[in-house]
């Protein structure tokens, strides 16, 4: 079993590598409560991952060090391992699944490391790492399911009880479990009041279904936008840990995680990644009690692709009420787009793209489909647009 001493060691592996990521206070996020957030998105290579590898790499012996390691990850834990691997002077092959985005791969391979790209999906590479292992007799760093990378992740814990010692509720994105083991395990030991709460992501809530059932079972898919938390199934060492140490779980759906990582951004300034903004996503949308509590987010990671981050805040946007789209019924006569910019503007809402379509076959032949995106406040707004273009303009609208 992990011991307290084990993760003081840790936190003393890490001092030439890791940053003590800062604790901020969130009141724009929310003002009715002591609400803090610890930036792990900042640290070095802008994930917690690098704790957990660097800690594990420490730790090997001079044998070891010599043949060299082996990873399989799709992103954050591959740049870990790389880092870690580039600081220690050991040889580094990483298993990555061809689908994987271009930036994560460079990334990887620009801090020293050898990259695979694993035809299929994660478990594939997976099967790879191991045996590359087997065949070379590289070490296994393994994402989660090891009880030194849980060591390294839970010097978080030291930091934040040392940043922030009064603390009672510490929320945490959950994938595989090997960060929340560290940091739960940490805490229980050092401040046994203090609550900690698992976040997963709704379309991959293998650890919530396991606390459910008690049991590990492999999802047979996940699909959510927080893919550094897409794991089918929690690994057996950190299944017995979250039950022991960890209160509660719950999950977010994948809008609730894009209105959570633009509200960081336009907020708090930080930018988060899918997996780095569900425990920010958890708050925002009320499934944890904040009332009367000094509560740690944790934004886990800001890795997030930039091929994907404008759709991400375009739901966000949407989540918000800032981003609608109508569609409108009107007479196929001459004006009645000019009646309907009209209102909108007398409003306050800003038009941002028009369709026009007259072959609809669900409408007759004397009206047309008229389809706008607006740019709005919130939901209140876009409800009093749509209510004034039924009754003062008389016309069908639907928010699509």
């Amino acid at each position: 079993m992990m011991t307290l001493d084990d993760i003081h060691k840790a936190a003393f592996n890490l001092k030439p590598v890791a940053r003590h990521t800062d604790l901020i206070r969130a009141p724009r996020l929310f003002p009715d409560a002591e609400v803090h957030l610890k930036t792990e998105n900042l640290q070095l290579t802008g994930s917690f991952k690098l704790r957990g590898a660097y800690n594990k790499i420490a730790m090997l012996g001079e044998e070891e060090r010599r043949r060299g390691v082996v990873a399989c990850s799709a992103g954050n834990h591959s740049q870990g391992v790389a880092l870690a691997a580039q600081r220690a002077g050991i040889d580094a092959l990483i298993c990555i699944p061809e689908g994987a985005p271009i930036s994560k791969v460079e990334a990887t391979r620009s801090y020293g490391a050898t990259v695979e790209l694993v035809p299929g999906v994660y478990d594939d590479a997976y099967e790879r790492a191991l045996q590359i292992a087997r065949e070379t007799g590289r070490t296994m760093i393994h994402p989660f399911d090891d009880e030194a990378v849980m060591a390294g992740q839970g010097t978080i814990a030291l930091e934040i009880l040392n940043d922030l010692p009064d603390v009672d509720t510490v929320v945490v994105p959950v994938g595989g479990g090997g960060l929340i083991s560290g940091i739960a395990f940490a805490i229980k030991g050092l401040k046994p009041s203090c609550r900690v709460i698992g976040v997963q992501a709704d379309g991959a809530a293998s650890m919530v279904e396991a606390m459910r059932t008690h049991q590990r079972k492999a999802l047979e898919r996940v699909s959510t936008i927080a893919d550094g938390i897409a794991v089918k199934m929690p690994g057996e060492l950190t299944f017995e840990y979250c039950s022991r140490y960890v209160d509660d779980f719950v999950s977010v759906s994948d809008d609730e995680t894009a209105s959570a990582i633009l509200a960081l951004m336009e907020r708090q300034k930080l930018v988060a990644e899918g997996a780095g903004a569900v425990a920010v996503a958890a708050a925002m949308s009320g499934k944890i009690d904040l009332a009367g509590h000094k509560t740690v987010l944790l934004v886990s990671g800001g890795n997030i692709d930039v091929t994907i981050l404008s759709r991400v805040i375009s739901r966000g946007l949407m989540m918000q009420g800032r981003q609608v789209k109508l569609e409108i019924e009107v007479y196929d006569r001459p004006k009645q787009l000019a009646r309907v910019s009209a209102l909108v503007a007398q409003l306050g809402a800003n038009v941002v793209s028009v369709e026009h379509d007259r072959n609809d076959d669900s409408i007759d032949l004397q009206h047309c489909l008229l389809r706008i995106g607006l740019e709005t406040r919130d939901r209140t707004h876009v409800a009093q647009i749509i209510e004034a273009i039924r009754n003062d303009l008389g016309y069908r609208c639907v928010e699509l």
